[in-house]
């Protein structure tokens, strides 16, 4: 009992012979078979045709799947509609017959892109974007050369009020995936489409800039955005005039996601562990030291590590919440006042970091302070906005002078010629280079929580932790738990990456349905590793799974794997510091948070 579609003369699966959920169809004369709520999109894509989108977003592992059929460049033709429909947003149905290569089909796609380029900047050679829009490479694929529907274009002010994100609303293309970023999956609510018609545009409500709204500045938007209507504060050219100041000592860090991803923007497989390749090119851009957030890191474990044993040992307040991630904290300001009291106090690595250079290592080098220069480089935008909060800077002198992101970065290597994959590989400076496998995984969501544990359970139980990957806290769910067990006691954690998870995880224990000691949350998908500052990956969770793999692996592979057994580390504390969690450590590594109006 075979079924034939009589128009296209091709033989279909017999529908007896598949699952009452799925529906067969043909596409460009080639059958294929899918989920019955699948659209023409998701078959096209399971039998290997290509259909070009723009508006499109789909993040798997966040079960978004955005069809705002807005920007119409994915528009089939489905045999007997009376019009081209949206590939991205129409539903298969059983029989149905889709051609994406028809001349209707290519004229519409055609027309409707040159629209969208005729109120478009022309200003492509010296755009944040060049070479990485997806507009232009489409405009590349379908060989368009020329504006064919010429006239006024829309025109707003570029607005720069954060020191975060620049957003450029003449570039908008109203595809509104930044608003499906930060509305269905971070939940922050800043965006949403303003206006109408000719003036449409997406932004916050009445226009207002960045800076004034509830803005995380966790950089998902920018990451999304196929054109450069939001890009990251540029701030290469002050990373080159310090170097070029000779009364300037520079200083450069770089975060543990960053190695695992900096290769991509030179042909390297994601995952490419590059630390040694890092640490040479930052000394051929001219660096007076270089070092690795990642010794950071281990600060902040030993000092987060000490203040959960504290609260246990004390009755303080519980769950303890780590506190490394601006864009996270952030969010709890302004989202969650009433809970401020559950973060943990200390700084994050790379502040923790910057606080050192500009004391024990100045010390130790005989160097002024206030001719120091403290440059990150972070997978995260929130970071540029983390550096200039007051209570991070110390008499009014900022912990971090400037932050570049992974691919701001990248850029710069670019600028000078600097052949990545083949450069010889160095260390770190030791005296703030030496690290613990415990700080690499911080670059990945449940990594911060892990590498507390380790050290936490040798603080509280006084003997060895002798198993160290706690690969119950592992994974790239976007809400899990797991429990740590210290002797008898248990120690129950909590764990969210995107602040909708976020948000849902702490509404959970607000309401009392969950009961944690010890919560970690990062504000991007797969935490560090998908920051917003990082090489675009387009939505693809197998790039971030390569990522978070590799940190894991380069965790495996290094000798020392508790923070607190980093020589460098035991020695700030007995030459500087002083006391984990005691009163100097306090003075030049905890700060507090916030509350903040929720506009």
């Amino acid at each position: 009992m075979s079924q034939e579609n009589k128009s296209a003369g091709i033989p279909l699966p017999n529908i007896f012979d598949r699952p009452a959920n799925t529906v067969s169809l043909t596409i460009n004369d080639i059958p294929v078979t899918v989920n019955r709520n699948s659209t023409i999109l998701e078959a096209a894509t399971k039998a290997g045709v290509h259909i070009p989108t723009l508006c499109h977003l789909a993040l798997d592992g966040f079960d978004i799947h955005s069809e705002t059929s807005s920007c119409r460049v994915c528009v089939v033709e489905v045999e007997g509609r009376p019009r081209l429909v949206t590939s991205c947003s129409e539903k298969v149905v059983e029989g149905m017959v889709v051609r994406t290569d028809s001349p209707r089909a290519i004229r519409g796609r055609r027309t409707n892109l040159e629209l969208l380029l005729s109120n478009h900047p022309r200003a492509c050679l010296t755009c944040a974007k060049n070479l990485d829009c997806e507009l232009q490479k489409l405009a590349r694929d379908m060989s368009i050369r020329e504006i064919t529907y010429k006239g006024e274009r829309k025109r707003f002010d570029i607005e720069y009020s954060s020191r975060a994100i620049i957003k450029d609303p003449d570039k908008c293309i109203m595809c509104r995936r930044c608003e499906t970023m930060c509305n269905d999956v971070q939940t922050v609510h800043v965006l949403s489409a303003l206006g109408r018609g000719f003036d449409s545009v997406v932004g916050p409500a009445f226009h207002a800039d960045l800076g004034e709204t509830t803005c995380t500045f966790c950089g998902q938007c920018v990451a999304v955005c196929p054109t450069a209507a939001l890009t990251e504060v540029n701030e290469t050219s002050r990373v080159w005039r310090a170097l070029h100041d000779e009364k300037k000592h520079v200083v450069v860090q770089v975060a543990p996601a960053v190695r695992v991803a900096i290769g991509e923007m030179f042909g390297m497989a994601p995952g490419s562990i590059s630390t040694g390749k890092i640490a040479t090119a930052l000394r051929r851009l001219g660096f007076d030291a270089v070092f690795d957030t990642n010794w950071g890191a281990d600060l902040t474990v030993v000092e987060e590590a000490s203040e959960l044993v504290s609260r246990i040992q004390n009755g303080g307040p519980m769950p303890i919440l780590t506190s490394c991630c601006p864009a996270w904290v952030n969010f709890i300001e302004s989202q969650f006042p009433d809970m401020l009291h559950i973060p943990s106090t200390s700084k994050s690595p790379m502040i923790m970091l910057g606080a050192m250079a500009k004391s024990y290592y100045a010390q130790e080098r005989g160097i002024d302070p206030d001719s120091i220069v403290v440059v990150s480089i972070m997978p995260c935008l929130a970071k540029k906005a983390e550096a200039a909060r007051p209570e991070l800077s110390k008499d009014e002198n900022q912990n971090v002078d400037i932050v570049i992101s992974t691919r701001e970065f990248g850029h710069m290597l670019q600028e000078i010629g600097i052949d990545f994959p083949n450069l010889v590989e160095s260390d770190f400076d030791s005296l703030m280079g030496e690290s613990t496998g415990a700080s690499i995984i911080f670059g990945t969501t449940g990594g911060v929580i892990e590498a507390a544990c380790r050290t936490a359970y040798e603080i509280l139980m006084e003997e060895p932790l002798e198993r160290v990957e706690l690969t119950q806290l592992r994974g790239l769910e976007g809400i899990r738990s797991g429990t740590v067990m210290f002797g008898d006691t248990p120690i129950r954690i909590g764990i969210a990456h995107g602040l909708g998870n976020a948000r849902r995880l702490l509404e959970g224990l607000r309401s009392g349905e969950y009961e944690f000691e010890a919560i970690e949350i990062m504000a991007c998908p797969g935490g560090c590793i998908g920051g917003g500052g990082q090489p675009y990956h387009h939505g693809d969770m197998d790039v971030l799974q390569d990522r978070q793999r590799a940190l894991y692996r380069e965790d495996r592979n290094t000798p020392l794997r508790k923070s607190h057994e980093n020589p460098m580390i035991r020695r700030i504390y007995d030459e500087f510091l002083g006391t984990p969690y005691g009163e100097k450590a306090h003075e030049l590594l905890h700060t507090e948070y916030t509350a903040r109006e929720k506009i």
